[in-house]
């Protein structure tokens, strides 16, 4: 692995994972009421993701498990790998379902304060446990290509910002304390970094096609879950309608052009 590379990939899966700070102060801090801005950025991220998962990482997967098995058997690990990465998110999901604790908290009475508190820490503890494969997947694009990694650190980073918004204002309401609403909400981004520990870890035992090719098809199915079932539908409840196809068309049609600047 090119060592630059790497504290790259840690620098990127960083960033996106402490981007939940910056939803958690839009939450408690400032008065951002651009609601429909928000929605638009949010299908512009999955739109980026959607695109880089199909054009770039699945494909370089193919090709990578191709040479090795050829093109048929190749292929059948990589849509394998593709759906362990899109299953390992569901069963996440289904575990810790971060999005139904927020709205827990919302609806709860002020007069459950421990509750509050303890289902607050709660819901960070399992945006943290969504945040891993985030970092996994970041860290993986960018020991491969710094750019494409940079592209879906800022995808991922876009995505974190209402989810750290989620968490922070309803622990601020349970414990009127916005520094302990920020640092709980701060503090569950810190796992994405770990993520990509776990990454390199992995990379540094086993570094071959093989592991990069099912790493990379593994990736575009967490990527492809966190499109679909988290970004889009967050998307159409801030703003309009039509506002997640406008964002998703955006962000497909700035990616494809960028990428093929890139290598032109």
């Amino acid at each position: 692995m090119d060592s630059n590379n790497i504290y790259i990939g840690f620098a990127l899966a960083t960033f996106a994972g402490l981007s939940t700070g910056i939803g958690s102060f839009l939450g408690l801090y400032s008065k951002f009421e651009n609601k429909r801005l928000l929605s638009l950025a949010l299908g512009f991220s999955a739109g980026v993701m959607i695109y880089v998962s199909f054009m770039e990482l699945l494909l370089l997967s193919f090709d990578s498990l191709g040479g090795l098995y050829g093109d048929t058997f190749g292929k059948l690990v990589g849509v394998t790998s593709f759906i362990m990465g899109l299953s390992i998110m569901f069963f996440i999901d289904q575990l810790f379902d971060h999005h139904s604790i927020a709205d827990f908290i919302s609806r709860s009475s002020n007069k459950d304060e421990s509750l509050l508190v303890r289902t607050g820490v709660f819901s960070a503890l399992a945006l943290a446990i969504h945040n891993f494969p985030e970092g996994f997947a970041t860290f993986t694009a960018a020991v491969y290509d710094p750019t494409v990694g940079a592209t879906l650190a800022i995808a991922i980073a876009i995505h974190n910002i209402p989810e750290g918004l989620a968490v922070s204002v309803p622990i601020y309401y349970a414990t009127k304390s916005k520094s302990k609403a920020f640092w709980v909400s701060f503090a569950s981004g810190l796992a994405e970094p770990v993520g990509a520990l776990i990454g390199f870890l992995i990379f540094r035992t086993v570094y071959n096609d093989a592991l990069f090719g099912v790493s990379f098809a593994f990736c575009a199915g967490i990527m492809i879950y966190v499109s679909l079932n988290e970004l889009l539908p967050v998307s159409r409840e801030y703003g309009k309608p039509s506002d997640p196809i406008i964002g998703v068309t955006a962000g497909i049609i700035v990616m494809a052009l960028s990428l093929i600047l890139m290598y032109a």
